[in-house]
């Protein structure tokens, strides 16, 4: 017996998926990571901490992302620039406690104020395609719907505008013809469907599945193929 697939979609004025991020600059790629749907999940299932065991199970299962947008332009991408730490007195002990410091608690190298830019997406659409085992189908369907922490879509800043989950499917089939229909009732076209693995198109290879979460996170590689449709 196949395992079930839970159909999320992932909409918001702002999305960001960061996969190659460092140090003052924050990217986002243009899809949902696998460490940030896992992650979300984990939100949603009120599961902190490592997880090793958790991730084990959940990070080989296959995961199939299709990208809408309201028309053939591509929104651009939001840059935000933020002054992190500034303006505090250090005489102070509460202000004290606002200013960035490294992991032992000594002054951040350079200063405590920290400039950092910061990219979304604009008004991006995704159905994804989550494969589950089969004994944590219901555990997951029930906790999407009912949140033990707060979910957002790659950072706190961005919530989603419509419900994520929309239901549980017997194959990925069957939850990628209700996402076309959702699409469709939106007025949706897609742009383009994110494959694991390598198939025919773009292959890109992502640092994105989480062997642990916690203080110290730790990933591996996979691959992935994008497809673009013909007017993506």
């Amino acid at each position: 017996m196949s395992n079930p697939v839970i159909l999320l979609w992932l909409e918001a004025p702002l999305q960001s998926w960061g996969n190659d991020s460092r140090f003052g600059r924050r990217d986002t790629l243009d899809f949902p990571t696998k460490s940030g749907l896992l992650g979300l999940l984990c939100c949603a299932l009120g599961a902190g901490g490592e997880q090793r065991e958790l991730l084990a199970a959940l990070a080989p299962l296959r995961q199939t992302v299709r990208a809408f947008r309201k028309n053939d332009d591509r929104p651009p991408l939001l840059r935000d620039f933020q002054m992190v730490g500034s303006s505090f007195d250090d005489s102070d002990p509460w202000e004290t406690m606002l200013i960035p410091k490294k992991r032992d608690g000594d002054k951040a190298v350079g200063g405590g104020t920290k400039m950092t830019y910061r990219y979304y997406l604009q008004d991006a659409t995704f159905a994804v395609a989550m494969e589950v085992p089969e004994s944590m189908g219901r555990e997951c369907s029930e906790a999407l719907q009912a949140p033990v922490w707060d979910v957002y879509l790659g950072r706190k800043c961005c919530v989603p505008t419509d419900l994520i989950f929309r239901g549980c499917f017997a194959s990925e089939a069957a939850a990628l013809e209700e996402a076309a229909h959702i699409a469709a009732g939106k007025s949706l076209v897609e742009a383009f469907c994110v494959l694991d693995g390598v198939h025919d198109g773009e292959i890109v290879i992502l640092n994105d599945v989480p062997v642990q979460f916690g203080t110290r996170k730790k990933y591996r590689e996979r691959r992935v193929t994008i497809i673009y449709n013909n007017n993506g």
